[in-house]
This record gives C-alpha cells, structure tokens and sequence, in this order.
C-alpha cells in the first residue's frame, strides 16, 4: 500500500443517522463494503472501495439527521501548524485540534466560504 501525499484529500467521512441504509446504497452503487471501526464501539464504520486493501472513509453514526454531512480530509504533515496557517488565511476552526489514542489527530474546519474540510495525520499511537 503506497501512502498518500501530504496535503491530498486522504480520506472521507460521511455522517448518516441511518448508516445502514447509507451503507447499503454505497455498496450497491459503487461497490464500497464497511466493517465496523474496533477503535470506536460502533459507531464508525470504515469503508473500503471495491477491489481497494485498505480503508479510505467511513461513516459516522449521527444522532439525528440535521447532523448528516459529508466531509473530505486532507492529510497534513503538522495539524496544529496547518490550523494556524488556515485560520491566518481566514478560515474558522470548526472542531479544534484533537489527538486520539490512537494517535490520530485531526481538526475540521471552515474554509472562507464557509464549506466544511477536515484534516489530519494517523500520527503515532500515544503510550
């Protein structure tokens, strides 16, 4: 598996309060399949294109469906300096910096139009 390139759209997530049915049209109209996140107790689930050996996106069970949203995140080689750099260039943090135990870290943010992007780096699991 080759790694994407840092600052390249890397990833998606899709938020859906019927996930399952979000699940089920994916699938059948490209032919994405899903396994549940064993990091998140299920309510993630990581989605794989057809054909693909890794997971690409996912979607995130949401509350209720004024919460659905479909997000792209660019991977980024220093998340607290690339927040800096977009709110210095006017864009808003929508979600402020967070790092997972995992290692993940992750922001979302709202560009100077006000459209939603994430971005992030798997980083290192903490210790």
């Amino acid at each position: 598996m080759t790694a994407p390139a840092i600052n390249t759209v890397a990833w998606f997530q899709i938020g859906s309060d019927t996930p399952e049915e979000a699940k089920s049209f994916y699938n059948n109209l490209f032919g994405w399949t899903f396994a549940a996140d064993p990091d998140l107790g299920g309510t993630y689930d990581l989605a794989t294109y057809a054909g693909g050996d890794h997971a690409v996106g996912g979607i995130t069970h949401t509350d209720d469906a004024a919460a659905n949203h479909a997000i792209f995140f660019v991977l980024v080689a220093d998340v607290a300096a690339t927040v800096a750099e977009a709110e210095r260039l006017g864009a808003k943090i929508d979600v402020p910096v967070v790092t997972t135990p995992s290692g993940l870290v992750f922001a979302h943010l709202l560009d100077t139009s006000g459209n939603r992007f994430g971005v992030f780096n798997p980083g290192a699991p903490q210790q």
